[in-house]
């Protein structure tokens, strides 16, 4: 991984990025990512903060809805992701 403004951003996304691509499915899979894991550090700190474990919630359904989609039209892209994103076990 590498750092970029503080964030952690995964290399092959940085080049996706640059090129605006930002309706690929793959993008939308990384920036949900993105979203959940600075929701869960939120909520490890915030337990009783109910309304963003909800919108973690929607997030997370909203990521496995395009998973699924990508599994379903191109397994290989999708075992990419999940392993370069270490999302899922293999």
């Amino acid at each position: 991984m590498k750092k970029k403004g503080g964030r952690k951003i995964l290399g092959f996304m940085v080049k996706e990025e640059k090129e605006e691509n930002r309706g690929s499915v793959e993008f939308q899979v990384f920036s949900f990512t993105n979203k959940i894991r600075r929701l869960a550090s939120h909520l490890e700190l915030h337990k009783k903060d109910f309304s963003s474990e909800r919108g973690l919630r929607i997030l997370l359904v909203k990521r496995r809805r395009l998973l699924a989609y990508l599994a379903k039209k191109n397994r290989v892209r999708y075992k990419k992701l999940i392993s370069q994103l270490n999302i899922r076990e293999q």
